[in-house]
């Protein structure tokens, strides 16, 4: 029976718009605005000024200069055109990423082969790419390397600064895609290093169907796409305004108090992560224990399915995710069979477990009372499928025998 109780912890895949955000889009869409490149009247004028404003603010969050950003549809165009748009411009580099990146990026790499020299990185059994791997890898092959800030489905953080002096050191470009880390850690492209940087504006309190890219000046970068001369001639096509209004409040909204919620999230989300450790069974945690995203545990459960779980925690009002919302679409040759994760198979998570992994990830509307009722629900719900499980009555059989 569905509980009334309403805890979203799913926050790495959306969140939910700030009000501030969803009253200026309002704001917005009630204003008589024009389009932004008719600057010869009124209404085209305003809604420029509405899309420079916003620009402003973005940048500001980022510690970035307003014209060093370009506005898109979202991650996954900005990480297109990041990766596609500079190799484009600069056919004579290769191209780097790690086998735990999102498919907008893996799946350049794949289509880039015949064209481009290509490296793909292995990550250790936390999600860390070995920084020696890497400047072996750049060492006599100059490349634009693209390496996610945090990772969603396993919550670990990259040594994006000691990455970026690699980079630095070996004449290539470090791209990083903080999808997962924006709204949650303090980013500043200059003390990171970073030439260019992807942003989503529904992950950070913000609307969907809006996204960023920071182009570093020094970058060279060819539009993707046939069009107009909007986004300085990088990304042509009408602006968004009011998605892209929307998403410079969000980020005016984030960059007053990043420091108390990092802080919060990330006492409270280690404490969930002792709790669970303390009080579920079987329990395996995924990600690295301290160097991951503030509120975020992920983990998977030994004999029982993380969809399952997943089910029950939804009908007790907890809302969790497997995976990323992205590759949840997939399919897997056998329709009845669930597509494995490519990270968790990358961290060396058995094969079996790869599709019934558990990710709880926590925002700024998350109180202590939502990660209590979650380390009060938790454990009996995995104790329910537990009894259910042959999995577990083999194992209990064979302890008995063992034991006897």
């Amino acid at each position: 029976m569905q509980t009334e109780k309403f805890v979203y912890f799913d926050n790495i895949n959306t969140t939910f718009p700030d009000p501030r955000v969803v009253r200026k889009i309002d704001e917005v869409l009630n204003f008589r605005l024009g389009n932004p490149s008719a600057h010869i009247h009124s209404a085209g004028i305003a809604a420029g000024k509405v899309v420079d404003e916003a620009r402003e603010k973005v940048a500001a969050y980022i510690g970035a200069a307003p014209e060093t950003l370009i506005f898109t549809s979202g991650a996954t165009e900005a990480n297109n055109l990041a990766i596609t748009g500079f190799l484009k411009a600069n056919p004579e580099f290769g191209f780097v990423c790690s086998n735990i990146e999102h498919f907008s990026v893996l799946n350049q790499i794949r289509s880039l082969r015949n064209s481009v020299k290509t490296s793909i990185l292995d990550v250790d059994s936390y999600g860390l790419v070995e920084p020696d791997s890497l400047e072996k890898v750049l060492k006599n092959n100059r490349s634009i390397v693209s390496l996610s800030l945090a990772n969603p489905e396993i919550g670990t953080m990259q040594d994006i600064e000691k990455i970026s002096e690699i980079c630095s050191r070996n004449g290539s470009i470090l791209h990083s895609d903080a999808t997962a880390a924006a709204g949650l850690i303090e980013i500043d492209v200059n003390k990171m290093g970073i030439d260019l940087l992807t942003l989503s504006g529904h992950n950070i309190y913000g609307p969907a169907g809006v996204g960023a890219l920071y182009v570093n000046k020094k970058i060279r970068l060819a539009s993707i796409f046939e069009g107009g001369n909007q986004e300085s001639g990088i990304r042509p096509g009408t602006e968004n305004v009011p998605g892209i209004a929307g998403m410079g409040e969000a980020c005016e909204a984030l960059k007053g108090d990043m420091k108390s919620h990092e802080k919060r999230l990330r006492d409270l989300g280690n404490d969930l992560w002792k709790s669970l450790q303390e009080s579920v069974r079987f329990v395996n945690f995924t990600g690295h224990p301290e160097k991951r995203l503030p509120g975020h545990v992920s983990f998977w459960v030994e004999h029982i399915e993380g969809e399952s779980l997943l089910l029950l925690l939804s009908m007790n009002g907890v809302m969790a995710s497997s995976g990323s919302a992205c590759s949840s679409n997939l399919k897997a040759k056998d329709e009845d069979e669930l597509m494995a994760s490519h990270v968790l198979a990358a961290v060396g998570v058995p094969s079996d477990i790869c599709s019934g992994s558990i990710t709880l990830s926590a925002g700024r509307y998350n109180t202590e009372e939502d990660f209590n009722y979650v380390k009060s629900v938790l454990p009996g719900l995995v104790e329910k499928l537990l009894t259910m499980s042959p999995s577990y009555d083999d194992y209990m059989k064979n302890k008995e025998t063992t034991d006897g």
